[in-house]
């Protein structure tokens, strides 16, 4: 199974930041990852105008749009969102999966944490392989500081992927 942890925080932490820095350097590594956004409301990726949006607004169930670069699919979900490890399969094939967001999902998960957020933590500390965070935290889950990537990185590859003679082997948790 492929690894998949989640990338959760209050709006506006940094959550998509952060996996703008992790997933260069996962890359740097040699490692193949993919990243999975949860949107908790409707969302356009399609531009009105465009063949593939003409076509889904025609009623296609499906819409996929492919060059030689680049993919892309559009699918109508029947007001049901897709399970996040049905998603997971639909992915080519890679070492390591971030989501950001599932939050309520029941993946291990990374929280992003900044001063000055209300609330405390959303989530509970058995839940979190480490906080992503630009102030100390007192709790018994390792707080890396937000913009260090290759720390964070460092902790999933220990946890979930190690690389001995260029073999790619998955650790369990």
């Amino acid at each position: 199974m492929i690894p998949v942890i989640s990338v959760v925080g209050r709006s506006n932490a940094g959550k998509t930041t952060l996996i703008e820095k992790l997933v260069p350097e996962i890359k740097r590594r040699g490692y193949k990852v993919a990243t999975i956004k949860h949107d908790a409301h409707q969302f356009e990726m399609d531009k009105p105008g465009k063949d593939t949006y003409r076509h889904f607004q025609a009623g296609a169930d499906a819409v996929i749009i492919s060059s030689k670069e680049k993919m892309a699919m559009i699918a109508r979900t029947e007001g049901a969102e897709i399970p996040l490890d049905d998603l997971v399969k639909k992915l080519p094939q890679v070492d390591l999966v971030l989501t950001e967001g599932y939050k309520s999902g029941n993946k291990p998960k990374i929280e992003v944490y900044r001063k000055g957020l209300k609330g405390g933590l959303l989530c509970d500390p058995a839940e979190l392989i480490c906080v992503a965070t630009d102030e100390p935290l007192d709790i018994d889950v390792p707080c890396l500081d937000i913009n260090d990537p290759v720390g964070i990185i460092n902790l999933i590859e220990e946890k979930f992927l190690k690389k001995s003679d260029g073999n790619l082997e998955r650790q369990d948790r």
